[in-house]
């Protein structure tokens, strides 16, 4: 495991995020009483506090709604606290994620270099890692055609070749290393584990995957419900997220 002299590289406190969405009824009584349709509000992050020391990788565990992925949109800067700070100590910061980032319209090709750019890096710096990020993409001629025609699989390889290899302070990971062919799921995964052996760069994982977090992470934290329920080492708190899922399927 890695050690850093406890520098911290984010440092998250009372933060708080809410969503505003129409109630839940029928859409044709949507559409039919727009007037009188009002708004609730989601509680997404609900004051939570943690800090992410320089070096270390940290997975987040969770059942579905229980604000991981805002947590990360939060820390890139996606979303604005409602309440609360996240200071990424000066720190650049990367996310990959399916659904974040590409303009569906451009090619991959250009994807790269704007997403680059929206990353910090100059012109220039991309330009150095071009071909490599489209190597290890292995896209053949979709590098050159609109994201929009791109699968899923060939969004994650793109995404994951140009967080890979335009390598930031702070990796954000959202479930992204699940998704893809058998070979890139081998190649990413051997390659998200040669960034994190950097002893410098500080890593969040937030994945469904036990035997991923049990391996890679150095400290878990499982959200429920907006909080923090636990935090602490990878075994001991994934056992327990573990039983308390199968006493839920049992209920």
């Amino acid at each position: 495991m890695k050690d850093n002299k406890n520098e911290i590289s984010i440092s998250v406190k009372n933060l708080h995020i809410s969503y505003k969405g129409l109630k839940k009824f029928s859409i044709k009584k949507s559409l039919l009483h727009r007037k009188t349709s009002k708004l609730e509000t989601f509680e997404a992050i609900r004051g939570i506090s943690f800090d992410v020391p320089k070096g270390k990788i940290v997975g987040i565990i969770g059942k579905n709604g229980s604000g991981k992925s805002t947590l990360l949109r939060a820390i890139a800067g996606i979303f604005s606290p409602d309440k609360g700070t996240i200071d990424l100590h000066g720190n650049s910061v990367s996310l990959l994620s399916i659904g974040v980032g590409f303009q569906n319209r451009l090619t991959g090709y250009e994807n790269i270099y704007l997403a680059g750019m929206l990353l910090g890096f100059t012109e220039e710096e991309i330009k150095l890692k071009e071909k490599e990020i489209i190597k290890f993409a292995d896209l053949g001629d979709f590098i050159y055609k609109p994201v929009k025609t791109y699968s899923s699989g060939m969004y994650s390889k793109l995404a994951f070749a140009i967080t890979a290899i335009l390598e930031t302070d702070i990796m954000l990971i959202d479930e992204v290393l699940s998704v893809g062919d058998a070979a890139f799921k081998i190649k990413s995964y051997n390659k998200m584990k040669e960034l994190i052996m950097d002893e410098n760069r500080t890593v969040v994982i937030v994945s469904h995957v036990s035997a991923t977090l049990r391996e890679l992470c150095d400290e878990v934290i499982w959200m429920h419900e907006g909080k923090i329920k636990k935090q602490g080492k990878p075994d001991e708190i994934l056992d327990e997220y573990n039983e308390f899922m199968k006493s839920k399927v049992k209920s």
